[in-house]
């Protein structure tokens, strides 16, 4: 009798544990990991508080000036640049090295000339961002599109790029090769025996745009 009432209290027990272990409290479910909710804004450019700046250098030294940002806008989503675009208006253009009225003038003439941007009939410079690639803690490689007198090249360039509130600020330092947009004058790519009368291909461009929402 006593070793039937031993079996049959161990069975009661594992039965017992049995059942605390398929009602006992059951592991908690792990929440889904937040994702970030996408919030693409864009910002208007103010053209007054927006700079352009141009350097352009030849053998016998450089020539410098302006100019004016007419309209943009820039696109961040959760503060990261995903597009965006500015317009120039190329009848500004103007020269702020040369401080000679005279020289000034003609210098300003013939950048204004078919020699050069043709601003008469090509008033207009047009840069639309195709892509944006994070490098960094508000760095980028941008990828785009830049119109000159009616051509249309890619180029890509590094840029940073700040959100304060409802402003952004974009700075670009941008090498350009003018012979791809039909500016040719005194090239040495094109003419030979120039000397100390050559043109350099590349001209920079120095790029700050003040954007608000």
């Amino acid at each position: 009798m006593l070793q039937y009432k031993t079996i049959a209290l161990i069975a009661t027990t594992i039965v017992a544990g049995s059942l605390t272990a398929l009602n006992g409290p059951k592991p908690k479910l792990k929440a889904p990991a937040e994702t970030s909710v996408s919030k693409l804004v864009n910002y208007k450019v103010n053209a007054e508080q927006s700079k352009l700046t141009w350097l352009a250098k030849k053998v016998t030294g450089e020539h410098s000036g302006t100019i004016n940002v007419t309209s943009g806008s820039l696109a961040l989503d959760n503060k990261v640049l995903k597009g965006g675009s500015f317009e120039l208006d190329t009848k500004t253009i103007a020269v702020t090295d040369l401080t000679d009225k005279e020289t000034n003038a003609k210098l300003l003439g013939h950048l204004k000339s078919a020699d050069f941007f043709a601003v008469d009939k090509f008033d207009k410079a047009t840069f639309n961002i195709t892509s944006a690639q994070s490098t960094g803690a508000g760095t980028y490689n941008v990828k785009g599109k830049l119109t000159i007198k009616g051509i249309t090249n890619e180029i890509t360039f590094p840029a940073t790029v700040k959100q304060d509130g409802n402003k952004v600020t974009a700075n670009a330092k941008i090498i350009i090769d003018r012979t791809k947009y039909d500016i040719k004058f005194r090239s040495k790519s094109f003419f030979e025996n120039l000397g100390d009368k050559t043109i350099y291909d590349d001209f920079e461009l120095n790029v700050q745009l003040v954007a608000n929402n």
